[in-house]
């Protein structure tokens, strides 16, 4: 059969199935399409992950592969209108309760001025351009003005990370952020009310005594009824569905008065910000609730009525969009050169209020897509769909620019100010010294016990946790019976050394997650917890419990694997990336490996780069094994065989690891399982994940699209365009970039 002839038969055969099936394309089932929408939501984050792709531009993408100019598998019907127009109120109203209003107050008067500054360069550049080299008309130009002038700090949980949130080039970013994105929406809603009625001299009037009694309204009134509300009712679901009424209260009344509706939802997230803490229940479940539906339904149908083929049929949406991303981009790089300028500040200040304020996402969406859903007298709409191809473009190229300057700016700080060791979160550095000990295996509880029992603090009492996790199963019975046996052999082992152990028992969905709440309950500062054997060939080194415990938890990890008793090692041969010492935790897992050391009368010898020797001999001096350490330097830390030719069964592998995104981390970790398994499969292991800051809050919004962020590849693809060039780096310690690059 030819292959013609082959491929015919096989659509035909497909297309036969279909009919049988009684399935046509687009699908307009309602349960189908409410199905295949909770499918990609649900599996879009997994492969985003992996491909390094911002969850807002995956989500759009995907919209994009399911909607009439891709494969047309599903139709924008009336749901995605309703949704997405309650995924938009959604995105404004939690850009307004997410603002640190505390961090506004600290520099109010430079945020304000850095806001109206940023806001005029921006929407100035903006319209010129629009008119000048797009030949848009006047209206359009300064729609198109406010969504240049917004931005949205996708890359604020960075500077969580670096624990660089005091700085105030980011107070300043925050407050300008609170005044260019209102500024935006009022510009915006303004353009929008002026197409639902006249625009007579009588029409601005009127709106304005409307648009101020309204806004004073929603100011004044609506926290006096929320206060009341919360103090008379405590009830979860009740507060939930409130607040969520109080959000389109103020949107539909906004729409009333002729505004557009995203104002009302802003300003309703910025009037509630006070009486829904960060960290609290509600706030969780109003994140949860957006994140997980609306916010991606719509999101979904943006993508939906995107046609990228238009980008490369030799028309105008690829000029369209290269010009609006270099406009963009060099409008908010201006905006910030002038603040620096002004108040005087450092290079690098400017490099990091550029990068938090150079991401376009949520008020861009929401300004292009009420332009786009504006029809002018002509019939044509006021923002084409050649703008609305070139806003997603714009949106992906400034979300990778924000997390590359972002990220280069912090770790300069990071080097500038000598944030090591000794610098610790004030809320954190009290806490005391409490280890969790997951126990689920009885043949390595005695080791894990005894890691933990040479780890811990002396003079620190009982600070052992032992934990039994069980998860829903049909034999629970057995596993609480098996969970119970476990924890009555840790207290065992650790009573014979006069400590008591707290033995928990929790019921959990996984264990991963029962873990991670255990460890926020007993505020656990270390956790020592077995490494797993590879069950099968695809399974991976660490395993996914493990994987996950990194993820979720920003304390000190010990993952323990020996062939040996524990207290019979006689020697750690301890590999220590380069920068290291810029971790927040540093001399935290120095100091327990040396009463390790010192409670086994073993040696230690560190592995590391020069520069990083030397902090490593400077905090070890300091420790009651100062006389068992030794040093040796390492051209690349990572030659695991030169240091495998020392090491004999009676020895300790140590491993210093390192997350993603923070300091000492570069590409080369993603080798590490692989090189572990290599070189060290016999002999006794611990990976240690050092202490970093917390990311606050913990979960994936659309301020944070990028979950987990990949800075680090984009900057591979910056250093290889820097060597290219040969522009030289201007971070401080030059010895140490030229470390990265070897390493990698």
């Amino acid at each position: 059969m030819r292959p013609e002839t082959h491929t015919s038969h096989n659509f035909c055969t497909f297309t036969f199935m279909l009919e049988r099936l009684d399935i046509t394309l687009p699908i307009t089932d309602p349960t189908w399409i409410f199905f295949l929408v909770m499918t990609i939501i649900l599996f879009a984050p997994m492969v985003l992950e992996r491909l390094r792709i911002p969850h807002i531009i995956g989500m759009i993408l995907a919209g994009v592969a399911i909607g009439e100019y891709g494969f047309n598998i599903l139709e924008r019907d009336s749901s995605f209108e309703l949704f997405g127009k309650v995924g938009l109120y959604y995105i404004m109203f939690l850009a307004g309760l997410e603002m640190d209003m505390e961090d506004f107050k600290k520099n109010k008067s430079k945020g304000i001025i850095f806001g109206l500054l940023s806001f005029t360069i921006r929407f100035g550049i903006g319209m010129w351009s629009c008119m000048e080299l797009l030949g848009f008309g006047l209206t359009t130009s300064i729609l198109m003005g406010c969504m240049y002038a917004s931005h949205t700090l996708i890359s604020y949980p960075i500077i969580s990370r670096y624990g660089l949130s005091r700085l105030r080039s980011v107070n300043m970013t925050i407050g300008g952020t609170i005044i260019v994105d209102t500024l935006a929406l009022i510009g915006l809603a303004i353009i929008g009310g002026m197409y639902k009625g006249d625009t007579s001299g009588m029409f601005w009037v009127s709106m304005g005594i409307k648009v101020t009694l309204l806004t004073l309204f929603i100011i004044f009134v609506f926290p006096m009824i929320a206060r009341k509300f919360f103090r008379n009712y405590s009830d979860n679901i009740m507060q939930f569905v409130f607040v969520l009424a109080m959000v389109f209260l103020g949107a539909g009344l906004m729409q009333f008065v002729g505004m557009e509706g995203i104002l009302g939802a802003f300003l309703t997230g910025l009037v509630l910000n006070r009486l829904i803490p960060h960290v609290s229940p509600l706030m969780n479940r109003l994140e949860f609730v957006g994140n997980a539906i609306f916010i991606p339904y719509f999101l979904i149908g943006v993508g939906m009525i995107i046609d990228v083929n238009a980008l490369f049929t030799g028309g105008s949406a690829l000029k369209v969009a290269l010009i609006m991303t270099t406009v963009a981009i060099s409008s908010k790089w201006l905006g910030a050169f002038v603040t620096q300028k002004i108040f005087g500040m450092k290079k690098n200040e400017r490099s990091m209020i550029f990068g938090l304020s150079s991401a376009s996402a949520a008020a861009t969406l929401a300004a292009v897509l009420v332009g786009h859903g504006i029809i002018m007298e002509n019939g044509e709409r006021l923002i084409n769909d050649d703008v609305l191809n070139g806003t997603v473009v714009m949106i992906l190229i400034t979300c990778i620019v924000s997390s590359m300057a972002t990220e280069r700016s912090a770790r300069k700080f990071a080097f500038e100010e000598k944030l090591k060791f000794n610098d610790k979160k004030e809320d954190e550095s009290n806490l005391p010294e409490q280890i969790l000990i997951p126990v689920a295996n009885p043949e390595t509880t005695e080791n894990l016990v005894n890691l933990a029992l040479m780890v811990k603090e002396s003079k620190a009492g009982n600070p052992l946790v032992a934990l039994s996790v069980i998860t829903d199963s049909k034999n629970i019975r057995e596993r609480k019976l098996a969970g119970a046996k476990n924890l009555e052999k840790a207290a065992k082992i650790a009573a014979s050394a006069d400590t008591v152990v707290t033995p928990v028992t929790r019921y959990d969905l996984n264990i991963a997650t029962g873990i991670i709440h255990a460890a926020e309950e007993y505020n656990a500062t270390n956790i020592v917890i077995g490494l797993h054997w590879k069950a099968n060939i695809i399974d991976s080194f660490f395993g996914n419990l493990t994987e996950n415990l990194i993820k979720g938890i920003h304390r000190e990890i010990l993952i323990a694997r020996y062939l040996i008793p524990a207290t019979s090692v006689r020697k750690m041969h301890i590999a220590v990336p380069p920068k290291a010492e810029y971790e927040v935790g540093f001399a935290k897992w120095v100091e327990h490996l040396a009463r390790m050391a010192s409670q086994l009368a073993c040696g230690m010898v560190f592995y590391a780069e020069e520069a990083t020797l030397g902090y490593l001999r400077e905090v070890a001096s300091k420790t009651q094994a100062a006389g068992l350490a030794s040093y040796v330097a390492m051209e690349q830390w990572n030659d695991f065989e030169k240091i495998k030719e020392n090491m004999y069964d009676s020895h300790l592998a140590v491993v210093i690891c390192a997350r993603r995104g923070a300091i000492s981390y570069d590409t080369s970790f993603e080798r590490l399982p692989s090189q572990l398994a290599k070189n060290f499969s016999g002999n006794s292991l611990v990976a240690l994940y050092p202490e970093q800051y917390a990311h606050e809050g913990g979960f994936v919004s659309f301020s944070d699209p990028q979950g987990h962020n990949e800075a680090q590849h984009y900057n591979k693809a910056h250093e290889w365009v820097r060597d290219l060039f040969k522009v030289e780096d201007e971070l401080p310690d030059k010895s140490s970039d030229k470390s990265d690059k070897e390493t990698e």
